[in-house]
């Protein structure tokens, strides 16, 4: 059995309707069980089990990993992300899991310049330690977050600190895919992978694209990490760890240009989806 955290996010999800396709049993964890989970139907098969747990909630993992051989993690980002992962890990370790997909970021190292991703650092050295089969997923920014942008292309503005530095994009259909790889082929667990789109682009590109798309002008302006941090909290109404972990990301993409890689191609042996698809695809969102 596979046990999926994070069923009800963008990646966690496409991982469900990956696994489903494929015909494996998988049990969604949520913490609203009573709520569908998106996409999945009573009439599935194979039927998805669904069950409460809450990382913050020893025993409810407990019972929700019981009789589980394989556990994908993912977490939304926050303050207690590390602390509360490393809890999973050990408990999954006591209750059988051997095998967890967690999904990381690129920047996870000790010193890295964004927070988020010491934490991750953190709990990818607690997985090596735990004596566990792990892979871990390195996925650059979710294309799936872009649409949090309609607001902003209505009002004909995106901001951002990045300038004409190159940025990677991955819609979460491809993580999800690639996940299920890793928990469905040997040849794919343990290892480490950075996931990416097929090409980087900037933000004034992506104002470009999406100038083109709606048929009204998108700019793009260029602020300082303080004015985008100063935005964020007081017109985004962005709770403060936040706002600096947005700015911490936009400038770390303006000190290491991002380049494309090819592992998704070269696990799925298919080519990630573009950029140009996704806004395509929700182009709605974006028309005002």
């Amino acid at each position: 059995m596979i046990v999926v955290m994070g069923a009800t996010g963008a990646t966690g999800n496409a991982l469900l309707h990956s696994l489903l396709t494929r015909g494996t049993p998988v049990r969604a964890l949520t913490r609203t069980p009573h709520r569908p989970v998106p996409g999945m139907t009573a009439t599935r098969k194979p039927p998805l089990e669904v069950q409460y747990a809450d990382a913050t909630d020893p025993r409810s993992l407990r019972t929700a990993f019981k009789g589980a051989t394989q556990l994908f993690l993912a977490m939304a980002n926050s303050p207690a992300q590390a602390e509360l992962e490393t809890r999973v890990v050990d408990i999954a370790a006591d209750t059988g899991i051997g095998h967890i997909v967690k999904i990381s970021a690129p920047a996870a190292e000790p010193d890295s310049p964004v927070a988020i991703s010491r934490g991750h650092h953190a709990v990818e050295e607690h997985l090596r330690a735990s004596g566990l089969t792990h892979t871990i997923l390195r996925p650059y920014a979710f294309m799936q977050n872009l649409l949090r942008l309609a607001p902003a292309v209505a009002r004909g503005t995106i901001l951002g600190t990045t300038g004409e530095a190159p940025c990677n994009h991955i819609d979460c259909r491809d993580i999800g895919d690639v996940a299920a790889a890793a928990l469905t082929r040997p040849d794919i667990a343990g290892g480490t992978y950075t996931l990416t789109g097929p090409e980087a682009v900037s933000y004034p590109e992506l104002a470009a694209r999406l100038t083109a798309l709606t048929g009204h002008q998108i700019h793009y302006a260029s602020l300082t990490a303080d004015e985008l941090r100063h935005d964020l909290v007081h017109h985004a109404h962005m709770p403060a760890w936040l706002a600096d972990h947005v700015t911490e990301i936009q400038q770390l993409a303006v000190a290491r240009p991002e380049t494309p890689t090819s592992t998704v191609l070269d696990i799925l042996g298919r080519p990630p989806r573009t950029l140009d698809a996704f806004l395509h695809e929700h182009h709605t969102r974006f028309r005002r």
